[in-house]
């Protein structure tokens, strides 16, 4: 049986544009996101993963819910992500790679099928953004 990490996972959206980033050391690009701190809750994990790794800092009532969802884990082999997530529509898309983001880009959505996508973000979250 896999072991199972907890995430919380942002869908951030601007100008019909979804915000992906890629970790360093990792090959794929996933939504901004990451483990929540003991005693915090996802949607308080949510908000401050996002600030911490693209710089945008939304109020956490921006936060739509989106449900749990469950698949690969992309950067840790032999586990399970369990995500928390979220939408984030913003009208500004201004962001900078920072903490221990690599790269980041804007995804247009005819750009997904060529991008290399964590399973959960590929097979769950990004095709909310152009619901």
């Amino acid at each position: 049986m896999s072991a199972e990490v907890h995430v919380s996972a942002v869908v951030v959206v601007a100008d019909r544009r979804a915000l992906v980033v890629r970790k360093h050391g990792a090959s794929v690009f996933q939504q901004p996101g990451g483990k929540p701190d003991p005693g915090e809750s996802a949607l308080d994990a949510a908000v401050r993963e996002v600030a911490e790794e693209t710089g945008i800092r939304a109020d956490p009532r921006s936060f739509v819910s989106l449900g749990r969802f469950t698949d690969a884990a992309a950067n840790e082999p032999g586990h399970v992500v369990v995500a928390d997530a979220y939408l984030l529509r913003v009208d500004e898309v201004f962001a900078e790679a920072s903490a221990e983001i690599a790269e980041l880009r804007w995804l247009a959505e005819d750009e997904v099928e060529h991008t290399p996508l964590a399973p959960l973000s590929r097979n769950h979250l990004i095709r909310h953004a152009w619901a």
